[in-house]
């Protein structure tokens, strides 16, 4: 039934000007917004809809992934940027907030609302 749809993710935050500053000029992705939503165009060609909701509660695992090279790079980048790392306990992070040896680096950090996202290494 659906092998013929383009189908896209999506999540909620409570201040959508807020997130399209964070996402199109913090990140840097492309983001159009229409009907009060907003669309983040990624590097795959794929879309991830972004929604207002009221009384927003972020979820409580990482909504959104970004492969790069280079975590400690993309931590750089990121800090260069105004975004902190988040930590959690048990985790084992470093000092850099970045998780090393249980798999891929990766570093998490949060958007204006709560949502986390993720740097994850791809060497």
């Amino acid at each position: 039934m659906f092998t013929e749809t383009r189908a896209f993710s999506g999540f909620a935050v409570g201040d959508v000007a807020r997130a399209k500053e964070f996402y199109g000029d913090t990140l840097g992705l492309k983001v159009t917004e229409a009907n009060g939503m907003l669309t983040l165009h990624l590097a795959t060609g794929a879309d991830v809809m972004v929604y207002p909701k009221p009384g927003h509660v972020p979820a409580t695992y990482t909504i959104l992934n970004f492969p790069v090279d280079s975590v400690d790079d993309a931590v750089d980048e990121l800090a260069a940027r105004g975004v902190t790392m988040a930590r959690y306990e048990g985790f084992g992070q470093d000092d850099r907030g970045v998780m090393r040896g249980h798999g891929p680096d990766i570093a998490w950090f949060t958007d204006p609302d709560g949502n986390v996202l993720s740097v994850v290494g791809t060497r």
